[in-house]
């Protein structure tokens, strides 16, 4: 078993797009509209409209950006969700150099939950930082 992709619901199509192309480097693979009894069925919704971006890592990894016309959902105000929420609580991406992407983020403004640490073990260094609507990303470089 292998993952597909990560899907991420948004509440601004366009800043998220700019978020994971621009920001952490990911490229546009499908952009599609959905609708139809299909989405209706697997959702448990009636009349689903959803514009779905997919973009692709460097290793092919996905993630689906999920903006629901039909069906919209108000963001939380501070967008903090805490990550021990029940659901999702984040996902990680491997990335080349942990320090220059950080400074990198930080300067465009990126909400980050501390400064790269490095792990108990050594192994890696990490830290976290949110998407516009406050997903967490654990960024992870291994050493």
């Amino acid at each position: 078993m292998k993952v597909r992709h990560v899907g991420i619901t948004v509440t601004d199509l366009s800043e998220s797009i700019n978020f994971y192309v621009h920001h952490l480097g990911f490229k546009m693979a499908v952009e599609m509209d959905e609708a139809g009894e299909h989405i209706d069925r697997f959702s448990g919704l009636n009349n689903i409209d959803v514009r779905t971006v997919k973009l692709r890592g460097d290793d092919n990894c996905m993630i689906e950006l999920l903006y629901y016309r039909s069906h919209p959902c108000v963001a939380s105000e501070n967008k903090k969700r805490n990550i021990t929420a029940i659901g999702c609580s984040h996902f990680a991406l491997t990335v080349p150099d942990l320090d220059y992407l950080y400074g990198q983020l930080r300067a465009q403004g990126v909400d980050f939950m501390c400064a790269p640490q490095y792990s108990p073990d050594g192994k890696v260094k990490l830290t976290f930082c949110r998407d516009p609507d406050g997903t967490l990303i654990e960024l992870v470089q291994e050493l």
